[in-house]
């Protein structure tokens, strides 16, 4: 796969806005690695027995840009916050259906194993992350939108700066911030047994 330019990649979203159907074609090949990376390092904090893949988080991100109608993309970067959220909205959803699987749901009963063992790698609770994030957001939407960025996009510091028109202090200002709200939320919901 070739390496595009951020500028051939902008005005091939904006073909695509415009009624340009190939477009989004066209360009899925020039971000598919910078994405794939992105769902790989999201990944890496989910259970190895998730259902869901790299590739199976990046196939339901595409499946759901190919339903987005109207959106004027401004660059790059904003096709990246749009696919973070995308990739947010998914693994949220999908944390809250097995959450809702494990009260009872739909879900077949099983006979439970006393062999099996739970893993001692923490891992984040979607759930939790994402009340908090909204939390967040209604104090703070741009710090809101960077762990967003940073954490769902695997975004750097650079790229979050350029996707939010700010600089790159104020991106690591409010990391900083919103990581110690975001812990201090998150470990208050655990001891709360939430």
């Amino acid at each position: 796969m070739r390496t595009a330019s951020p500028e051939e990649v902008t005005l091939l979203l904006r073909a695509w806005h415009e009624g340009d159907d190939q477009a989004l074609e066209r360009v899925t090949p020039l971000v598919y690695h910078e994405l794939y990376r992105a769902a790989q390092r999201y990944m890496a904090h989910e259970k190895p027995s998730h259902l869901l893949q790299n590739t199976a988080l990046l196939n339901e991100v595409y499946v759901r840009l190919a339903r987005l109608r109207g959106i004027d993309w401004e660059d790059r970067g904003h096709f990246y916050a749009v696919c973070a959220r995308l990739m947010r909205r998914i693994l949220t959803d999908y944390a809250r259906s097995c959450h809702y699987q494990k009260r009872g749901g739909m879900a077949p009963h099983t006979v439970f194993d006393e062999n099996l063992s739970p893993s001692r790698d923490p891992r984040v609770d979607l759930i939790a992350l994402d009340e908090a994030l909204s939390g967040l957001a209604a104090l703070d939407e741009r710090a809101s939108r960077v762990v967003e960025l940073r954490f769902f996009g695997g975004l750097g510091v650079e790229e979050t700066a350029k996707a939010l028109k700010i600089s790159d202090t104020t991106v690591r200002h409010d990391w900083k911030l919103a990581k110690a709200w975001l812990l201090r939320e998150l470990s208050g919901a655990q001891s709360n047994g939430e």
